[in-house]
């Protein structure tokens, strides 16, 4: 299935890697979370070559992901900013730097690469699944999951046509 198609699915975490599903678009996303913002710096902190990174911002800008602003008019420079739809990946790129710090072969016992400070309380924080009715923590083997009726359909058509 090509990523035209993979955008049309019901299926929510499909769309969601039809936008952000490739490496530099991620690493894109987190040097914006760390407060980059200029084309320069994205290119030196990614290694990503010049074209391949227009290429990516240009998309993501076109999903409404991030905004361009510009900072200069002579020569016309731009600036990259989330928007409210970037902001609420976060979730996303917490829960990446969790799996990374646990599964990413990092050596044990060192100082984390980033450490996340609460500004209300001062405390470090991380990702943590919480029942949002319950606020109880909880994992895959703490949950259900039901496959809705027109996901169920669509997977069933691929099924038949494989």
């Amino acid at each position: 299935m090509g990523w035209a198609k993979v955008a049309e699915t019901v299926c929510p975490s499909a769309r969601t890697l039809a936008v952000v599903g490739d490496r530099w678009t991620m690493l894109i996303l987190r040097e914006l979370f760390l407060g980059v913002k200029r084309f320069e710096e994205f290119q030196v902190q990614t290694g990503m070559s010049s074209n391949l990174l227009s290429t990516r911002l240009k998309r993501l800008e076109a999903d409404g992901i991030i905004a361009r602003r510009l900072y200069s008019k002579r020569p016309a420079r731009h600036e990259y900013r989330l928007t409210e739809k970037g902001l609420d990946l976060y979730p996303l790129m917490l829960s990446l730097k969790a799996w990374g710090e646990k599964w990413g072969g990092l050596k044990r016992g060192a100082a984390p690469a980033l450490s996340i400070v609460h500004k209300t309380c001062g405390h470090e924080t991380g990702f943590q699944l919480r029942c949002g009715s319950c606020d109880a923590p909880f994992g895959a083997k703490d949950a259900v999951v039901t496959i809705g009726p027109a996901f169920a359909a669509e997977r069933q058509k691929r099924r038949k046509s494989a």
